[in-house]
């Protein structure tokens, strides 16, 4: 991707309220009146090799930006609890997935280095006795560095985990107070620098624009510190301030934020600046070596995305575990409770913890796989994708959709041909917005979304 200008007037016109396309429809589409039946099916009938997603929901304390469903305490053994509670979800899936193969296992949250040691151990040995987990399975954590102490990082390496991914959010220590996130910056360095001592495969550093106090030259002092350090992998996210959801957000002021222009350009210097580095911009919120397995995926045409983000393991076969954690296999979603308590009640009553779900029709998986193909590959060759789908008339059936892009062909956004739909380097900006078009349920939700910018 070469350099590419912003223009302060798309701002206005283009940022909606939008999803971040993890999944289509996005996860507004669950509903509770779901036949929790389907999951059997979907997973019978599915691939044979799965992605395996675990939520650790418990964090030390309290960072004030973060949306995901966390519970804030001291307390360790209630981490004991939920790993019981874990074991009885595997043993309700066990007989489901039989010897359905595991060839990636992610543990997100929340903070899953909250574990001890002891706790890791025991939830690593639970998945092997209920999972046929790939030996060379991509097996990955997310990481708190402020409650990764080098023996835990050593004790991950020896569990079998080969990536690890920092959250680092912002190297600026007014950003850190506001975000009630103080880390310091040599931390960062050596966990880094021990993790490749250790021989993980893959480093990746979070990074957060948008944040309170953030201005150009703080958040370009972090970029050129990230470069430093020289991560296999780099995900930007866009801080969504949704205050009226997210009862921690209220802790930061409005008026701290950076407004919109601010925002685009704190995206814009961190992607001219990572791109400048060398790295290969994914998509909207990633960047990645050259020689990364997502990059490659990339440039093999083979990328796909899921509720973890850009993947190579498939974006129709993740079985999600924990409170709150989202399934997709074969054309049907179904997400656990969000309520811990909830979550407990349903495990000890022997049933899986499921509160909604959704099974895609037709129109659903063709649309799913049109917004996967561009916000994966910037571009779809009509005819090829008429034919995998056996459609006729594609501009036909997106007829809603090609008025919806017309403004921004107009601005230079995308190309659209008879045959082919290619989104421009400055549209990738934009991508979110441009994916919106072919969404049939955005109107539904839409104020309950973030901005694309």
């Amino acid at each position: 991707m070469q350099g590419f200008k912003w223009d302060a007037r798309l701002i206005d016109k283009y940022n909606i309220n939008g999803p971040r396309y993890t999944s289509y429809p996005t996860a507004l589409a669950l509903n509770s009146n779901f036949d929790r039946t389907q999951i059997q099916t979907a997973i019978s009938q599915g691939a044979n090799q799965l992605s395996l997603y675990l939520h650790i929901p418990f964090c030390h304390k309290l960072c004030y930006y973060c949306g995901c469903n966390k519970v804030v305490t001291r307390h360790q053994h209630k981490a004991d609890i939920y790993l019981d509670a874990l074991a009885r979800e595997m043993a309700l899936y066990q007989p489901l997935l039989g010897d359905k193969v595991i060839n990636q296992l992610h543990l997100g949250g929340g903070t899953p280095t909250f574990l001890t040691e002891a706790q890791l151990s025991r939830l690593m040995a639970l998945l092997q006795q209920y999972f046929n987990i790939k030996p060379d399975a991509e097996v990955s954590i997310e990481i708190d560095p402020r409650s990764c102490s080098d023996d835990k990082l050593r004790h991950l390496r020896t569990l079998g985990f080969n990536r690890v991914s920092f959250g680092v959010q912002d190297l600026d220590e007014t950003v850190q107070i506001a975000i009630n996130r103080p880390q310091d910056t040599d931390l960062i360095r050596h966990q880094v620098a021990l993790s490749r001592e250790l021989g993980f495969s893959s480093i990746n550093l979070d990074l957060i624009y948008g944040l309170p106090f953030q201005h150009s030259a703080s958040f370009a002092a972090t970029v050129e510190e990230i470069i430093r350090l020289n991560p296999d992998r780099i995900s930007l996210f866009s801080y969504a301030h949704l205050p009226e959801r997210f009862a921690a957000q209220r802790k930061i002021p409005d008026a701290s934020l950076p407004a919109a222009p601010l925002k685009l350009e704190l995206m814009q210097l961190a992607i001219n600046r990572f791109v400048g580095a060398g790295y290969q911009f994914i998509g909207m919120d990633h960047f990645a070596k050259a020689d990364d397995a997502l990059a490659k995926a990339q440039q093999a045409g083979k990328l796909q995305r899921n509720f973890q983000g850009y993947t190579c393991a498939g974006q129709d076969a993740l079985v999600g575990l924990g409170v709150s954690s989202i399934s997709q296999v074969n054309g049907v979603l179904w997400q656990n409770s969000k309520d811990l308590a909830q979550y407990y009640a349903a495990i000890n009553s022997g049933q899986l913890p499921v509160e909604r779900g959704f099974s895609l029709d037709a129109d659903d998986k063709l649309r799913a796989a049109l917004i996967s193909q561009l916000i994966c590959h910037f571009e779809l060759d009509v005819e090829a994708f008429s034919r995998q789908w056996q459609l006729s008339g594609f501009w036909q059936y997106f007829a809603e959709a090609l008025e919806r892009l017309t403004a921004f062909m107009e601005d230079g956004l995308v190309e659209v041909y008879a045959g082919r739909i290619k989104v421009t380097d400055s549209g990738r900006l934009w991508v979110r917005s441009i994916c919106a078009c072919f969404d049939a349920y955005l109107a539904q939700g839409q104020r309950r979304y973030s901005k694309v910018i």
